[in-house]
């Protein structure tokens, strides 16, 4: 998939697709780059959330853009996700280090397990989500847990858009043990530096998807199977 997204990718912004131009059928690219018809959805997909493609109901797939500017999750730009998560999760975690019950740290270390021996990308995304959820419980204010659940469909689309292009799976991992480490000690200032990491790393896997693709130009053909 990332190997069709990069071809792909490069074909708009070298401007052989321009804007407003329609993409090929997806049984002629399916044909043309040799992938299957999943595959190539994927790589599609990551178009439209990169901001680079638009999809018309019976009518196909629209250049609408040559650069990638701010990929959007849902209803909502990575940016501005982002900047709500920074001002909500990293005190969700400081306070989730003060007030956080034996109940709530068996859950999230079970969690957390899961996590790390999950190598299903989408059943992986459905626990992220939930990871985030219940450090939102264990600061023991229901308002957290109605903000996180309002972008929860976004945190979802964005942990699988780096999941697929950032591999960021074992390190996101990595990074939410840090989490749970700083809940179980009670470390308030812990919490939040681990916490302000994580949403660091994911701006700065964001960042390098968005300016820079990940393969050089393709070879004639396509992309390698």
């Amino acid at each position: 998939m990332e190997a069709v997204l990069t071809h792909l990718r490069g074909a708009i912004e070298r401007g052989e697709y321009a804007i407003g131009d329609k993409l090929p059928s997806e049984a002629e690219l399916c044909r043309t780059l040799e992938v299957s018809r999943p595959v190539l959805r994927e790589a599609l997909r990551a178009l439209q959330t990169m901001g680079l493609t638009a999809s018309k109901t019976g009518k196909g797939t629209f250049v609408i853009a040559s650069t990638v500017e701010d990929p959007t999750f849902g209803d909502y730009a990575a940016s501005d996700l982002l900047e709500v998560r920074r001002h909500v999760e990293i005190p969700v975690a400081g306070y989730a280090a003060l007030r956080r019950t034996p109940e709530n740290l068996d859950h999230l270390a079970h969690l957390l397990d899961r996590m790390e021996q999950e190598t299903d990308t989408t059943a992986w995304v459905a626990m992220d989500t939930l990871f985030h959820l219940a450090v939102a419980e264990a600061a023991q204010n229901p308002a957290f847990r109605r903000v996180i659940e309002e972008i929860r469909d976004a945190l979802a689309r964005q942990s699988t858009f780096l999941s697929q292009l950032g591999d960021r799976r074992e390190q996101s991992n990595r990074e939410h043990r840090s989490i749970v480490e700083a809940l179980i000690d009670g470390s308030e200032h812990d919490a939040v530096e681990a916490m302000s990491h994580h949403l660091d790393r994911v701006e700065t896997s964001l960042t390098d998807i968005v300016r820079s693709p990940r393969a050089s130009s393709p070879t004639e053909g396509g992309p390698e199977a």
